[in-house]
């Protein structure tokens, strides 16, 4: 239901806006509504959450509502992306489900050159135009950003530990349950198998308490377990199809309308390079920014140390993968990295910026020719970084078999697998 609002007629919808606070006691009954780009990922996160006294749902919902509601709320210049989260959160405040006298909502801020770091303010402005304003909206950022604006909502290094190991073993997760969906013997084992280890993990990482690493690696060992139970045919030879592009429309089935859903049904394996990509990625642009913009030094070591960090932690994954002897394991991020050296300059980092050819270039090396580069509307980096870089990616890799899909409002499903299924037709 619709609140009336006179402030919903004004030029200006958010003026005499006062922003309103998650408060600490809004922790006790509140619920806070999470919009889905990685079901996986982000779910072991919500369950997680709950660790530290925070209700948090990660939204499910699809279809034509969610983007006509960021259409009517967001201007229709904004970027694909913007639409289908706002669009998806205010299909959930309308649906009747919540008492939305008691909801929240988060939504992540880069800080960077993207649009993302805007999405925050453009749903702030739809709230209030709907007469949603007292609806308190969370940033979830690493960049300092609206530091006091939710004194209920803290990130504490024991919850940003816990949640950094439960996006490493999602990642772990959605790698090897990919690798076994085209294969299972019985229908909905890997969804199954998924479960079991999302309820292991949230079994394990139980209360506001520092987890161990040992703890972790044992998690890693349980997976690689549990999918491995998986009963396989592997007779018949799939098609390896990668999926890569912008963030959201890469991971989300709401933003590309349930590609790897669409490519098993092809006879498909899709690939996605994990999360874990995209984080290193960030995390050493600030390194970038040092070599070749002269930003702080002290900041870029900093950064550097994390970079290696997180670099070790792959390679533990890598390395439990391999002895196992039953998945793929990922490349190794810093031979990602400097693979994609050739193709395109490390100064090019906004969105995902270099991180998307050499992705590209990553699956190529890996005998993964056949690419699906998924191109949101009103991501001008992505376009450029991506569809921009083909045909140089191409010149090198004469075996590249990559598509550029458009994903919008206006773009047509049909549209968007036949230009697939062309490119599948020649594939290897």
């Amino acid at each position: 239901m619709q609140n009336n609002n006179p402030t919903s007629t004004s030029a200006n919808p958010t003026e005499g806006y006062k922003l309103p606070q998650f408060t600490e006691e809004m922790r006790k009954d509140y619920t806070i509504l999470v919009p889905n780009m990685l079901p996986v990922q982000l779910g072991l996160m919500c369950r997680l959450m709950k660790n530290f006294g925070y209700n948090m749902e990660l939204l499910h919902t699809e279809g034509p509502n969610i983007a006509e509601q960021g259409l009517r709320n967001v201007h229709n210049d904004t970027c694909y992306p913007a639409l289908l989260v706002i669009g998806q959160l205010l299909d959930a405040i309308e649906s009747g489900k919540y008492d939305i006298h008691k909801i929240a909502l988060i939504l992540p801020q880069t800080g960077g050159g993207c649009r993302a770091s805007n999405y925050i303010h453009l749903m702030r402005k739809a709230l209030v135009k709907n007469g949603y304003g007292f609806i308190p909206v969370i940033s979830l950022n690493f960049s300092g950003l609206e530091t006091d604006a939710n004194p209920g909502f803290k990130l504490t290094k024991t919850m940003l530990i816990q949640v950094a190991y439960a996006l490493l073993i999602g990642d772990l997760i959605m790698m090897v349950a990919n690798q076994c969906r085209p294969y299972e013997v019985v229908p909905g084992s890997t969804d199954k198998a998924i479960e079991i280890c999302m309820n292991a993990v949230t079994a394990r990482f139980t209360g506001d308490r520092m987890v161990s690493y040992r703890e972790v690696k044992h998690l890693y060992r349980y997976v690689l377990t549990a999918f491995g139970k998986i009963r396989l045919d592997k007779s018949k030879k799939k098609k390896l199809v990668g999926i890569v592009g912008e963030i959201y429309v890469k991971f989300s089935p709401l933003g590309n309308n349930r590609l790897e859903e669409f490519l098993l049904g092809e006879g498909c394996e899709p690939v996605l390079p994990g999360l874990m990509d995209f984080c290193l990625y960030s995390i050493y642009n600030s390194v970038i920014d040092h070599e070749l913009y002269g930003r702080s030094a002290s900041r870029a070591a900093v950064y550097k140390f994390v970079y290696q960090f997180m670099l070790g932690k792959q390679a533990d994954i890598i390395k439990l993968m391999k002895k196992d002897g039953n998945f793929r394991p990922p490349m190794p991020f810093d031979e990602v990295r400097k693979n994609a050296q050739g193709i395109i300059g490390q100064g090019v980092k906004m969105g995902e910026g270099w991180l998307l050819p050499a992705e590209m270039v990553e699956l190529i090396s890996e005998g993964v020719n056949n690419i699906v580069c998924t191109q949101p509307f009103g991501c001008l980096p992505n376009h450029i970084a991506g569809k921009g870089m083909i045909r140089k990616i191409r010149e090198v890799y004469p075996q590249a078999n990559i598509v550029a899909v458009d994903y919008d409002p206006g773009a047509s499903k049909i549209n968007q697998e036949n230009r697939i299924k062309l490119m599948l037709s020649s594939a290897e």
